[in-house]
């Protein structure tokens, strides 16, 4: 991405300033979503939905003796996306299952189990899986025929912990073996393994991979056809919902008509940050959540963009202090392209605390806090940047996993969700920043670094954790990436960990941590997405938020 060199742009009190402005990609979308509107009418298909989720509930009655029909039915439930509908039934089934003996069963049915469970919370113990073991102490080299148990034993594997290494020598196991089965298995079964082995099951985006799955799923001989119906009637329907979220915040960020003639270094991307919201919950229960967070998330892009991209330190100092004040009166000791962005953020969030009940009006302090909080870290990285200054790896992460913003993010997710889940205490669970938020961070904060690190050496920029590691340890990129990536891992297992934890908050705010975490595959699997977004992403938002599925 070129840089777009900008000498002589005036910033304030006839200061001529010269800057060096990264050349974000423009908005792909337009008004693409204001202007085509939904096709399908959804009278028919919430009518034949409701008939086709009788018939399911019926299915776990009866197959409620059956130890592998009921986790075969809660699986294929959980992998097509329409666990939200059948919560009660799958819970009650798991109660049951939890304490049935496994020792009879195969390797499939034994890993499916340990899945199932771990997923749900029960810390059932991976001794389970030594069984199929030799005297050695190696997986059992007769398993590497089981294409089946092999697939269900690596997705299992993948929801351990750090002192579980039976499960990592698994992960290792089943990758090498299922890789080198490909070839000849079943096309059907083998687009499964195919998907898997690029992103587990545990890692992997509910919303994208439902998509996936369906398509393999209508190939399966033992597909059940009611199941079928049901997953393509749902993933239509709640597109139909996103689309209409997703018009009405293009049609806010349109009405807010921000001062683009000096913000146009900024990426406008509020279709990119509805998606981002869309894949942590997607279910009807969360559209409110869904909107508050997706103006929050581009709101913080401008801020971001600002303090990284273009602001001197002593504007950005200015900035900073301003968002202290919280007041329209600091507006005037800003630079004259920041104030309409100033102003208008104030008036944002007394519009969302206006829209909130009396009730839920507290949640506007921990965002406004968390905000200053915020701020006050970006500041930290100009001071870095403009100094030149690599800091260990150690201090680096102190600041950046901080700055990565997750924890205003969860606030501003929790804003817009009910009031039996955004408790007081789950706002302040959150802002204490626990393990499983850390870890969540670091995930975010590495795999941001090690995608954008090519295009963010185009131009001055705060060094990241790649650049941290390389000089403290004195290694080549390569080696560094490698590394940081081990820490990710770790990571995957305390948020693991950290799940199997009683905390007493609902389980639902514990997960948005695992459902952030998981968007990651979406953002920064292979490029930062977000910034350079006519890669991977386009084509996720046409798969999810504009393709329907053939019915």
């Amino acid at each position: 991405m070129e840089l777009v060199d900008t000498p002589s742009l005036k910033a304030f009190e006839d200061v001529v300033v010269d800057r060096q402005v990264a050349g974000f990609d423009l908005s792909f979308w337009g008004d693409y979503f204001i202007t085509n509107q939904k096709s399908q009418s959804e009278a028919w298909m919430n009518e034949r939905a409701e008939e086709l989720k009788n018939e399911v509930r019926s299915m776990f009655q009866n197959v409620s003796t059956d130890v592998l029909q009921t986790m075969n039915l809660i699986d294929t439930i959980q992998l097509l996306g329409l666990d939200y509908h059948f919560t009660e039934e799958i819970d009650r089934a798991l109660d049951h299952l939890k304490d049935i003996d496994m020792s009879k069963y195969g390797l499939y049915e034994v890993a499916l189990h340990f899945r199932l469970l771990r997923q749900k919370g029960f810390n059932i113990s991976s001794d389970v899986f030594k069984r199929y073991k030799d005297n050695e102490g190696k997986f059992m080299e007769k398993l590497k025929d089981d294409a089946k148990g092999l697939l269900s034993l690596y997705n299992a594997a993948y929801l351990g912990t750090k002192k579980e290494t039976i499960l990592d020598e698994a992960i290792s196991f089943t990758k090498d073996k299922l890789t080198s089965l490909l070839k000849d298995l079943n096309p059907t079964f083998a687009k499964l393994v195919s998907l898997t082995l690029k992103t587990p099951i545990q890692r992997n985006m509910k919303r994208l991979f439902t998509r996936c799955y369906i398509s393999i799923y209508q190939d399966e001989l033992t597909r059940n056809e009611t199941i079928l119906e049901l997953a393509k009637l749902d993933f239509n329907m709640l597109q139909c919902l996103h689309q209409e979220e997703l018009r009405k915040a293009c049609m806010w960020w349109k009405k807010l008509n921000l001062d683009i003639m000096h913000l146009n270094f900024i990426r406008e991307r509020v279709v990119e940050c509805y998606c981002w919201s869309m894949v942590i919950r997607h279910e009807p229960s969360c559209s409110r959540a869904r909107l508050i967070s997706t103006k929050l998330l581009m709101l913080i892009t401008v801020l971001d963009d600002i303090y990284d991209s273009y602001s001197t330190l002593e504007e950005s100092l200015l900035l900073t202090d301003a968002i202290q004040r919280w007041s329209p009166d600091a507006v005037d000791r800003l630079p004259e392209y920041m104030r309409d962005f100033f102003l208008k953020m104030l008036s944002i969030f007394q519009e969302l605390e206006n829209e909130l009940a009396p009730a839920e009006k507290f949640r506007i302090l921990y965002l406004k806090e968390q905000w200053k909080i915020l701020a006050q870290h970006y500041i930290t990285e100009c001071k870095w940047r403009d100094d030149n200054y690599v800091p260990k790896l150690e201090e680096h992460m102190r600041v950046s996993i901080k700055s990565v913003g997750y924890v205003w993010f969860y606030c501003s997710f929790l804003t817009g969700m009910e009031e039996a889940v955004a408790t007081k205490d789950a706002f302040e669970w959150f802002a204490s920043f626990p393990k499983i938020v850390e870890a969540c961070a670091i995930i975010v904060r590495i795999t941001n670094d090690i995608t954008s690190k090519e295009r963010e050496q185009k131009r001055e920029h705060v060094a990241s954790t790649v650049d941290c590691y390389m000089k403290e340890y004195g290694t080549s990129k390569d080696v560094a990436c490698e590394k940081l990536l081990g820490f990710v891992e770790d990571a995957w297992k305390t948020i693991n960990e950290e799940l199997l934890n009683a905390t007493g908050l609902s389980r639902e705010v514990i997960k948005l941590s695992l459902h952030s975490s998981r968007s990651t595959e979406l953002i920064y699997k292979h490029v930062d997405a977000f910034t350079e977004p006519n890669t991977t992403m386009k084509e996720n938002i046409f798969s999810l938020l504009v393709h329907p599925i053939p019915i």
